[in-house]
């Protein structure tokens, strides 16, 4: 059982977040956990090492105490996703947190476009953030623009896709894995794949299951995380 001193000097702690929280809700969680069970300053460094959707669950990396140092260095790692699309349709923010506001032709696709799309994405691409995002622009994150109705210009970004794989095709869904750099946005990945086989598509499900070589199947639930504190007393 580890104690404070443990938690000050620095751990990493391998999170499921759960669907429908947010990633600083986990943190949050966990940071009151460790105050008060193990009696730790309130001042207590503790930071997560990327953010997870609310709409996404999976893998969070929970730095603590002089481990926050690593964060940088954690973030900067390739991760592994695993999620579906819905093809025929999409959303203003390429998943469900919005309705769909556009739907698309799919009688065209077969197994073989499918496959041959996701040639495309493999590689360093060029990619445009969702509107919806956390993203800043003249100071203002860009979710904030889109829910006040605002039409923005957005810049594309470089990002890499190391392994794009397809596990499952029942239209209108297809399942995929997907290993990527820093900075990808999954949801724009859904929206260009749509795109690029002259249809639409947005994400419906998305679970984050590796950073770098941390695995989400060692990762515990922020309860159960909790209620070892508890244990340990």
């Amino acid at each position: 059982m580890k104690t404070a001193e443990d938690y000050q000097s620095g751990q990493i702690l391998l999170i499921d977040k759960p669907l429908n929280w947010t990633s600083f809700q986990a943190v949050n969680k966990l940071k009151w956990a460790l105050i008060t069970k193990l009696n730790l300053p309130k001042k207590f460094k503790i930071g997560h090492a990327g953010t997870l959707d609310p709409l996404a669950s999976g893998l969070l990396l929970v730095c603590t105490g002089k481990f926050t140092k690593r964060i940088t260095e954690l973030q900067g790692q390739a991760k592994e996703y695993t999620g579906t699309f819905y093809i025929g349709a999409t959303t203003p923010s390429y998943d469900l947190e919005t309705e769909i506001d556009q739907t698309f032709p799919t009688e065209h696709i077969d197994e073989t476009l499918i496959h041959e799309t996701v040639k495309q994405f493999l590689g360093e691409i060029n990619q445009k953030p969702p509107i919806y995002s956390a993203i800043k622009k003249d100071g203002v994150r860009l979710y904030e623009h889109a829910r006040a109705g605002e039409t923005i210009e957005i810049a594309t970004r470089k990002t890499t896709i190391h392994e794009f794989e397809i596990t499952r095709i029942a239209l209108p869904e297809i399942d995929f894995r997907v290993v990527c750099s820093k900075g990808t946005y999954i949801r724009s990945l859904a929206f260009d794949f749509g795109k690029a086989m002259n249809s639409g598509s947005h994400l419906t499900a998305l679970r984050r299951t590796k950073i770098g070589d941390y695995k989400v199947t060692d990762a515990m639930d922020v309860t159960l995380f909790e209620e070892s504190l508890t244990e340990g007393i």
